[in-house]
């Protein structure tokens, strides 16, 4: 079936939220004071932004390809493999969604926000953050799981073993996001997503939450340059090798 593009963009929008309140909501969950996950472990992130990835593609994958992330949709254009003519469509519904998500989730957790008094917390759950400070680092770590998290996606939904149960495919990519969060997450939060870092942190510079502290914007270019540069590399490989 084909879909206007109408009804794409709201898949994008609604997907990206989704993703957003998922995954930001368990690090809200973990690190704001007061909470009953407060001071819960990593896995319980990583299980917020696998099921945050994974409900949306079963929901929308077969409506708009499900990319919920800008650096996918830049990928693929730039592989010749998504119209141009429909990138900042895209893009502009999956920075809207991933602002209201942000918005839901702050709204929802309000009452931790005014307990929490550690201003890297409090953007930790809008943004990413290098532990070490380092934008080197910061970027290396965002290139290695957004290059495996985009190789991985376009292999997992257009690889042969897959063609016959495509839902199958898109509840794998919540694993594959379930263990990159685990497994590289350590070091930046992770973004693995322009839409999922930038959106939420100018939301951060503007609502006047108690001790928020710095939005951090001389580092905000990692997790947006970062991603965008895996996803043409990482798209680049696969369809130049297997497709």
């Amino acid at each position: 079936m084909d879909y206007s593009l109408t009804t794409r963009l709201a898949a994008e929008f609604i997907g990206t939220a989704l993703l957003v309140m998922l995954g930001n909501g368990a690090v809200a969950n973990v690190d704001l004071k007061g909470t009953k996950g407060h001071g819960s472990d990593w896995m319980l992130i990583a299980v917020g932004y696998g099921v945050g990835v994974m409900l949306p593609a079963m929901m929308f994958g077969a409506i708009s390809g499900n990319h919920i992330n800008p650096a996918f949709t830049l990928g693929l254009a730039m592989n010749g493999l998504f119209p141009w003519a429909e990138v900042l469509p895209y893009i502009g519904a999956q920075l809207l969604g991933a602002f209201i998500g942000q918005l839901i989730v702050v709204i929802t957790y309000k009452p931790y926000f005014d307990q929490t008094t550690n201003p890297r917390h409090i953007l930790g759950t809008f943004s990413t953050i290098d532990n070490t400070d380092s934008k080197l680092f910061g970027f290396i770590n965002e290139f290695v799981g957004s290059f495996i998290l985009f190789l991985g996606a376009l292999g997992i939904t257009k690889a042969p073993f897959f063609q016959d149960n495509l839902g199958t495919a898109h509840l794998a990519l919540g694993f594959l996001v379930w263990t990159l969060v685990a497994s590289f997450g350590g070091p930046t939060g992770p973004g693995l997503n322009p839409a999922r870092d930038f959106a939420p942190r100018v939301l951060h510079a503007i609502l006047p939450l108690k001790h928020k502290g710095s939005s951090n914007w001389d580092y905000a270019w990692v997790p947006v340059v970062a991603p965008i540069a895996a996803s043409i590399l990482g798209i680049f490989i696969y369809k130049s090798l297997f497709m």
